[in-house]
């Protein structure tokens, strides 16, 4: 995205997609996180009066490294990144951020805002929460759960058909993956739950779906966006 002068710079909360390079299966651009991190924010500020950053492109991605193509960065960098941009919007007299994570990976994020705000300079929030994931898939009629559709499954296949299909690869149809049993994940990494990299339900996938979850988010942004606005105590 580009923006000028009269693109909302002048708006009190400012919106940062951040996604990663990653694998998500064979049928997945790497940037697909990226991609959906900045759908997101396209949505939310379609609705609501913000100013919308360029994505950051990388992210922590190191349990995907067994993978061709992918390229991490590490918890401290995302950080630091993260801290010298809020203070950078701090400085222009941002009152919020709104750092719009597709990610599950980036971690470092949620210390990342807790810390920020405990600075009490400008409020920051982490968006879409899990809760806000798990509403966004009920509006959409998508039934499978944040937790066992994980990685290029229904969900980021349903946004990808409704933002970008042009990057989807045929192969989705028939890619479904269970594994239900990670708990080791951050110990062994991706590779080994899943030989493709999905793990999910692909084949359930709609543009519809993905659009109904893109609106959901960018509607139910509002109540974070208030929050952040509101007077510091």
């Amino acid at each position: 995205m580009m923006t000028t002068a009269d693109d909302g710079t002048q708006a009190p909360v400012a919106l940062l997609p951040v996604g990663s390079f990653e694998q998500h299966g064979p049928y997945l651009p790497l940037a697909t996180d990226t991609l959906i991190a900045t759908a997101i924010a396209d949505s939310i500020s379609q609705q609501h009066n913000v100013f919308q950053l360029p994505a950051l492109a990388f992210g922590c991605s190191q349990e995907h490294l067994d993978f061709p193509g992918t390229v991490s960065i590490g918890a401290t960098t995302l950080n630091n990144i993260i801290t010298d941009l809020i203070d950078s919007l701090r400085r222009r007299g941002t009152r919020g951020l709104v750092i719009v994570n597709a990610h599950g990976g980036n971690y470092v994020l949620s210390n990342t805002v807790q810390e920020a705000n405990f600075k009490g300079e400008i409020r920051v929030g982490l968006f879409p929460s899990r809760e806000d994931w798990v509403e966004a898939r009920a509006a959409a009629g998508i039934l499978s759960t944040n937790h066992d559709d994980m990685h290029a499954g229904e969900l980021e296949t349903s946004i990808l058909l409704a933002r970008h299909p042009g990057h989807v690869r045929d192969g989705w149809q028939t890619a479904d993956r269970s594994a239900p049993d990670r708990r080791h994940l951050t110990t062994v990494g991706m590779s080994a739950y899943t030989e493709s990299g999905v793990i999910g339900y692909p084949s359930r996938a709609s543009a519809e779906k993905g659009q109904a979850v893109l609106d959901h988010l960018g509607k139910t942004a509002v109540g974070l966006i208030t929050l952040l606005i509101e007077p510091l105590s």
